[in-house]
């Protein structure tokens, strides 16, 4: 489907947090304009990184959104009205549609210009997306380990990426001078970044993120499964155990549904240990081995107080 390009006056910058010597993009294109394509866009132009910002949304309230509140300067719903002449071009959706969308964007790239992605999954993005990237483009997979569990582009901000960490996961085929600028270009928007093989991201992403949904998603599916009575009670009451669950299980359902699809391997791996030291657990408290719950506890709680020393919190 074809949508006319619709234009409107660029953002008057925000408050400049971190200012780059120069604009590093004329032209950025996003597929995709949800949380983390608004908060990268709005962080850019904090930064002053980009000249001008495109969007291509399926959804027409999206598009309208982002318009409105001046995220972009232009949207469309045809990814080669998009990618027309941009710089870089950011695909920002569910990883379950890259390649079809990498697909659809590869006519139409311009040479010079930088593909990058925001997936929580590495290796099958690779797999979905490097195929189709034309000779004389580049492309730099990343992920940003930032977001809330709110979505759509009214829920971004440009501090989201403040401090936090950006794991770029370059293919040796592309060029070092391509990734260079794709880590430059997060660290001006205030993150850290490092880099890593994609199949090792995958396995550190089952562990620091992928199973605590999936627990939670767990968690807050097993008080629906409850008698109504009791189910009130626990909305009702939630303490922030509960409260944290279900915030964590509030996250974009297909956003989700696709990191466990496309990391199932390291996802399957992680999943049998947790199951493995769950019934220990349960065998702990069985016994009444008050213990061995104390020394669990005891080395959980130095974990958290990692995080919590690393600003990662």
């Amino acid at each position: 489907m074809t949508a006319k390009s619709v234009k409107k006056s660029a953002a008057k910058p925000q408050r400049i947090v971190a200012q780059s010597k120069h604009v590093m993009f004329n032209r950025v294109a996003f597929i995709g304009i949800g949380h983390i394509g608004a908060s990268m866009a709005l962080a850019m132009r904090r930064a002053g990184l980009v000249g001008s910002i495109i969007a291509c949304a399926r959804k027409p309230k999206t598009r309208k959104t982002a318009l409105k509140l001046k995220i972009v300067d232009e949207v469309t719903a045809d990814y080669g009205t998009a990618v027309k002449g941009a710089d870089l071009v950011v695909i920002a959706t569910p990883i379950g549609t890259n390649g079809a969308i990498a697909k659809a964007i590869a006519p139409h790239l311009k040479s010079g210009a930088i593909v990058t992605d925001v997936g929580s999954v590495k290796q099958a993005v690779i797999a979905a997306v490097a195929p189709h990237i034309p000779k004389g483009v580049d492309f730099v997979p990343g992920h940003p380990l930032a977001g809330t569990e709110h979505s759509g582009p009214e829920a971004g901000f440009a501090e989201l990426f403040q401090g936090r960490w950006v794991l770029l996961t370059p293919l040796p085929r592309y060029s070092a001078k391509a990734v260079k600028k794709i880590a430059e270009m997060w660290r001006l928007m205030g993150a850290k970044v490092d880099t890593m093989q994609a199949a090792h991201h995958d396995k550190v992403l089952a562990i620091t993120s992928h199973l605590p949904h999936l627990i939670a998603y767990t968690a807050v599916g097993t008080a629906t499964d409850l008698a109504s009575d009791l189910r009130q009670e626990v909305i009702e009451f939630s303490a922030s155990g509960f409260r944290d669950f279900t915030r964590v299980a509030a996250s974009d359902p297909v956003m989700w549904r696709d990191i466990f699809l496309n990391n199932r391997e390291a996802v399957l791996e992680i999943l049998q240990r947790f199951n493995e030291d769950l019934t220990a657990l349960q065998r702990a408290i069985r016994k009444g081995d008050g213990q061995t719950l104390e020394d669990l506890f005891t080395r959980t709680r130095a974990i958290r107080r990692g995080i919590i020393d690393a600003k990662q919190a």
